[in-house]
């Protein structure tokens, strides 16, 4: 593990699949249930590892999941994980009305606290799709009862991002004087260029050592580092989507080797839950201070 005892957030994004937003267009949500689906297993495999390392860890999990899979939530809860929201549907915020959100937003998290008896904190959007057209969705999150955001990723992409969005944790408010913390994803700085590598695909695609230099330099600064996976990344074996070349190559590749990176990040850095994180960079959960103030342009 870490020599500087940093404890980091280790996120998993409980979704299938055959869920994710590169495949939108080649499947429809009133296919989902008649499509196999593999996310329990993919979740025990991640759990089992968890163990193996001895940590705890948050897992955002997707509403249509857990109303179809209540024991697999109520088992990751009973092995001292924190649930936290992924919504409800897995669609992208920016494609929703704020009514549509709202609804989703609610349902997700009323299930979820009906299943485990307690509250849901954190929450993290559909492909992290809070941008400068959706912070109107924090609103909504604060007045939800949300504590902390894990959504912006402070990068360029094609399907999210804030590319100048504050790159550690802060504190937002919205016009009621609610608190919300928003944890960005983390990126590794090369000069004014911010290089994604909080996990995901990304993890898949840089050599490991690449990953653990640059999380590492993060840690060395005496910051901690939000790290994410989807439980379908531990399964190469899972069926394959016709889709287009670019969705393809960012879902399948190097799914064979992501299981063994995973064990040696688990065993190269200290991991905690993310609302332990924010709990030992001093913020207070239930009293927030007033930083900075929401835009609902």
């Amino acid at each position: 593990m870490s020599e500087n005892g940093i404890e980091n957030a280790f996120t998993i994004d409980v979704e299938d699949y055959f869920q994710v937003s590169a495949f939108e267009n080649d499947i429809k949500r009133s296919e989902w249930d008649s499509i196999e689906s593999r996310v329990v297993n993919n979740t025990q495999c991640i759990l089992r590892m968890l163990d193996k390392h001895n940590i705890k860890a948050t897992f955002f999990i997707l509403g249509w999941v857990a109303e179809r899979n209540k024991q697999l939530v109520m088992d990751i809860s009973s092995e001292g994980h924190e649930i936290a929201s992924h919504g409800y549907s897995h669609k992208l915020i920016y494609n929703q009305s704020k009514s549509e959100f709202r609804d989703e937003t609610l349902k997700a998290k009323h299930l979820l606290e009906d299943i485990i008896q307690k509250p849901v904190n954190g929450y993290r959007a559909a492909s992290y799709s809070i941008t400068k057209d959706s912070l109107w969705a924090l609103d909504i999150l604060a007045n939800a009862g949300f504590k902390y955001d894990s959504s912006i990723y402070p990068v360029v992409h094609d399907r999210y991002g804030i590319p100048d969005a504050q790159e550690m944790p802060y504190v937002i408010n919205n016009s009621n004087g609610q608190g919300l913390i928003e944890f960005p994803l983390s990126v590794y700085k090369i000069i004014n260029y911010n290089l994604p590598v909080s996990g995901g695909g990304y993890f898949r695609l840089y050599p490991y050592f690449f990953t653990k230099y640059a999380l590492a330099s993060i840690n060395e600064c005496d910051k901690p580092f939000v790290f994410y996976l989807h439980p379908w990344e531990v399964d190469p074996g899972q069926p394959r989507i016709a889709t287009n070349l670019i969705s393809r190559f960012r879902h399948y590749n190097n799914l064979d080797r992501c299981e063994e990176r995973l064990n040696k990040l688990l065993n190269d850095f200290n991991f905690t839950t993310m609302i332990n994180v924010l709990k030992n960079q001093g913020y207070e959960m239930l009293n927030i201070d007033h930083h900075a103030c929401f835009s609902n342009s």
